[in-house]
């Protein structure tokens, strides 16, 4: 299973902070996380559509795209954080 957190607004319109996600051979990497959890339609596709600016991380690492995952991982999703 890939534990998947929801930080803020996502948190938000989806209505959970948190889901496991079973492990898929076509699930290797963050990317095809996003894609596959977009393909499940709405809520998802319009808080985790491509058109979203995103940042995830990895076992609490940030993470791009491609970044490699497995069976037993955690993936953050959150939007960018600003501060002043």
């Amino acid at each position: 299973m890939i534990n998947v957190l929801y930080f803020a607004s996502l948190k938000e319109a989806l209505g959970t902070s948190a889901e496991e996600i079973e492990a898929d051979n076509n699930i290797t990497d963050v990317g095809a996380l996003r894609e596959w959890i977009c393909a499940r339609g709405e809520p998802w596709q319009s808080s985790l559509g491509q058109q979203q600016r995103l940042m995830a991380s990895v076992n609490q690492q940030l993470a791009r795209p491609d970044t490699q995952i497995s069976d037993g991982d955690e993936v953050a999703f959150f939007p960018p954080v600003t501060g002043g």
